[in-house]
């Protein structure tokens, strides 16, 4: 590798790096707003989705400049590639994080709901796939990534069955329907985090392997 396009590289490995962690960061509040009601938490996130927006077309720019200045082959195509979809898909889950934040805003502005449901364990387990990946790509681990991909059907499992207990509570209590569908677009919001992590594990495989697994979710419990 040219000794320019690899410091290139490692720049751009940085940056992503950093953005993940303040994109993960932004999600940890975004959970700790949920359960302690946090508006003033929740009005930060909203905020500070701004910083994240900026580094994700920096880092954009910063891609097409190496694709353009240096046109790189094999793994180090495939590197920008990867960094390209991972840096996206970080940037809606910040989107995310801050639609967490919003409904957050409104249901402390709300008597308390008589709902069963409980967050903590799909908030758990989206939480370690978002941290399973970003340590997948630190360390270039493709095992670990498929471990992501296998884990986003628990997730996807708890979402459908939160959109059941919504109805079920809607039917019980008709006049607390508007916090309801609050509580389950938290539940979407939450699944579509995981979908977002499961994108950046499924780059972080063809980045180390070359091989395209989306679609094939099989393999994830096989390799």
């Amino acid at each position: 590798m040219p000794r320019h396009l690899q410091r290139e590289i490692e720049k751009l490995k940085k940056h992503i790096l950093a953005l993940g962690a303040v994109v993960e960061e932004s999600f940890q509040k975004a959970v700790r707003a949920i359960k302690d009601k946090d508006v003033d938490l929740a009005n930060k996130i909203i905020s500070d989705d701004d910083e994240i927006d900026h580094t994700e077309v920096d880092i954009e720019e910063e891609c097409l400049k190496i694709l353009a200045l240096y046109q790189p082959v094999a793994t180090d195509l495939r590197f920008i590639v990867a960094a390209l979809k991972i840096n996206s898909d970080l940037e809606r889950i910040g989107d995310l994080a801050v639609n967490i934040a919003e409904r957050v805003s409104f249901l402390a502005t709300q008597e308390k709901v008589t709902f069963p449901f409980d967050f903590d364990d799909m908030v758990q387990k989206t939480q370690s796939m978002l941290k399973r990946s970003l340590d997948a790509l630190v360390n270039l681990d493709a095992g670990l990534a498929r471990e992501v991909c296998a884990a986003d059907d628990d997730v996807d499992a708890i979402n459908r069955q939160m959109y059941i207990q919504v109805q079920q509570g809607i039917r019980a209590h008709p006049d607390q329907i508007e916090p309801l569908i609050h509580f389950l677009s938290i539940s979407r919001h939450l699944e579509r985090i995981a979908d977002h992590t499961t994108n950046i594990a499924e780059d972080v495989i063809y980045m180390i392997e070359g091989e395209i697994v989306r679609h094939r979710t099989e393999d994830y419990r096989t390799k």
